[in-house]
């Protein structure tokens, strides 16, 4: 096994690029993109500001620039189907894989993709052209080869560390409406077969429906048997059919970015007792990219490597470093190894000490963002039944590389309106050491009359304001950080060639809401916290000592502009050349120096080295 020493001894908060802080490329995603690309999903619906082609193609490009910049790692292909022209692996007719130079078909997301693929439309039926899903008379399957074609190109990667999804763009709801009879009845079930196919490799088909105009999308007659939905799932679905295409942006943003495992630890809750769990993070605080260096001529990406030289021989060192620890003048030699076994004082990820109440869990505990557990039968059978027992026991009673203590906090489900926000597990809180907290000096002072003390009077208009500003169902999602959204947008601006000029106006919602801090209730809090605090004449004396300062200014004001009429009496270059600064009294020299906003303290040598250097003598 290789050591790294540098790493040896890092903690976790020391790499932000960590398991608890950033997702693993482990967890990447392989996504395929179908557009069906039949006559009747490029037309302009009447009253329509643009086609169901035109809607897909938008959603994805905005999707692509978000994938670009979260979550680079994660690999792409868009596929159409329905075309004249064909281009896939397998050679299968109506399926053109589109793709741009230098890249693989399933590849990660470039800056020339988005930009090639968002002008997609003005070429398409000419280079690629468009057409009917099914011609009567002819077995050809459209849909039946676009999902072989998908599977091909998600057939890289391990379904252990990698998600493989197929989205489906059409607005056709009965792909077969065109053929009947037994033609029909083998094209359905062998598509639906294919289907199946892709599903068991561990690949999920997610359909996003767009309604024809005066229909709606019926998933009855063939998309809910290839999903796989029925009862419940099918009549939660349906609603989803009948949304506008405006919505779908965000639709495909929230799927694209589901909750994904970014570890999975083994927890040990007695004796032999076992259970596997999975950890998902997420809340993480977000920061821009990390720099990537280039080569300045070909524009490859650079490797650095790092060689150990002997100070004594200049000789390159083959063999691995060793460490050492100087005891009693002696020095005792460790081995990267053995320094981590050292460190590594037990083998079990996750190991139950005993229970605690919630209300000995405090705010100041909490080392670092919380990872969410959920079971997992994927390994150890039956981790999903113990790990209910367990989760409903502490609902009634109400790892990283070094040894971390732990707190796991149950959570019940939360469901409003038929919708789950808040699914049932629990939180792992990461506990702090006693020499990691850090008690607060209290100010010593034995005369307690001179320490200012808050009126009971004073104390309760703060609480009235604190209430008035209370926001409601407060969540930190809900605030974007306006920094990064300003420097993702100019590094898309430059990667895609954008005008500079175009940049979007950043909405910075952390500002305060001028608007809502004018309702009467919140003047009337304020004002009468002001009140207790300041007095009733504070406004009165506020104006009075603004009122000094503005005179104090101006005064101010006066002495600089004499300042600067002396000063123009004189020739400062040529009383520099020739050396007669120090003939001038001090007020002369000080002019000089308030004319040009400069200090004018100190002595006389101190002032002209300060003309001197002014002037670049």
């Amino acid at each position: 096994m290789d050591y790294d020493p540098d790493n040896l001894f890092r903690d976790d908060e020391e790499d932000p690029e960590g398991e608890f802080f950033q997702e693993r490329e482990s967890s990447k995603e392989f996504v395929v993109y179908l557009i069906d690309a039949r006559p009747e999903m490029l037309a302009q619906d009447a009253g329509k500001s643009e086609s169901h082609f035109h809607a897909a193609n938008r959603c994805i490009t905005e999707s692509l620039k978000t994938l670009i910049i979260n979550r680079d790692y994660d690999e792409v292909a868009i596929c159409f189907f329905n075309t004249k022209e064909k281009k896939n692996m397998q050679d299968l007719d109506s399926v053109y894989v589109f793709n741009v130079p230098e890249r693989e078909e399933l590849d990660r997301p470039t800056a020339r993709l988005i930009k090639e693929f968002s002008h997609i439309e003005e070429k398409f039926l000419t280079k690629i052209g468009s057409r009917n899903g099914i011609i009567p008379m002819t077995r050809e399957n459209s849909l039946y080869n676009a999902i072989w074609v998908s599977q091909g190109l998600l057939r890289r990667g391990s379904s252990k560390n990698v998600d493989k999804r197929i989205l489906l763009f059409t607005n056709e709801d009965d792909p077969f409406r065109h053929v009947d009879g037994a033609t029909k009845s083998d094209m359905i079930r062998t598509t639906l077969q294919r289907a199946k196919d892709v599903q068991d490799l561990s690949i999920s088909i997610e359909l996003f429906p767009m309604c024809r105009p005066g229909t709606e999308f019926n998933t009855y007659k063939f998309y809910a048997e290839l999903l796989g939905l029925e009862g419940e799932e099918l009549s939660e679905f349906l609603p989803l059919a009948a949304e506008k295409i405006e919505d779908m942006v965000d639709q495909l943003k929230k799927r694209i970015f589901k909750k994904r495992v970014i570890r999975r630890m083994a927890f040990l809750i007695h004796d032999d007792m076992w259970i596997e769990l999975n950890s998902y993070a997420l809340i993480r605080p977000t920061s821009p990219g990390v720099i990537t260096w280039l080569d300045s001529v070909s524009n490859t990406q650079l490797k650095s490597e790092r060689s150990f030289i002997c100070a004594d021989t200049g000789t390159l060192l083959q063999e691995p470093m060793e460490r050492f620890h100087l005891h009693k003048n002696e020095i005792v030699r460790f081995s990267l190894e053995e320094l981590s076994e050292v460190k590594r004082i037990s083998s079990v990820p996750l190991f139950l000490l005993g229970f605690k109440p919630t209300d000995c869990l405090k705010d100041y505990h909490n080392l670092k963002p919380s990872t969410f557990l959920y079971p997992s039968d994927e390994e150890i059978d039956g981790s999903t039944c113990i790990f209910v027992a367990l989760y409903r026991a502490m609902l009634k009673y109400q790892s990283s590389t070094h040894p971390q203590l732990v707190a796991l906090v149950a959570q019940d489900d939360m469901i409003r309106n038929g919708v789950q926000l808040e699914p049932p597990g629990m939180h792992m809180i990461y506990l702090p050491y006693c020499n990691d907290i850090r008690s607060i000096e209290e100010l010593q002072n034995h005369d307690s009359d001179t320490i200012p003390r808050a009126t009971d009077d004073q104390i309760e208009k703060a609480m009235a304001v604190m209430k008035k500003l209370d926001l409601k169902e407060f969540s930190i999602s809900q605030f974007a950080n306006p920094a990064l959204q300003r420097h993702y947008a100019l590094l898309q601006v430059l990667a895609l060639g954008d005008d500079v000029d175009e940049l979007p106006e950043i909405n910075d919602e952390t500002l305060p809401d001028e608007e809502g801090m004018r309702r009467p209730g919140v003047v009337n809090a304020l004002e009468g916290f002001k009140a207790a605090v300041y007095g009733e004449n504070h406004d009165a004396e506020e104006a009075a000592l603004e009122a000094t300062k503005s005179g104090g200014e101006a005064s101010k004001k006066r002495k600089a502009e004499t300042a600067v009429k002396e000063a123009a009496n004189y020739n400062w270059d040529d009383l520099a050349e020739s050396g007669k600064l120090k003939d001038l009294t001090m007020p002369e020299l000080k002019n000089y120096l308030a004319a040009h906003n400069l200090p004018v303290t100190g002595k006389k040598d101190a002032l002209i080295s300060r003309i001197l250097t002014h002037l670049g003598k």
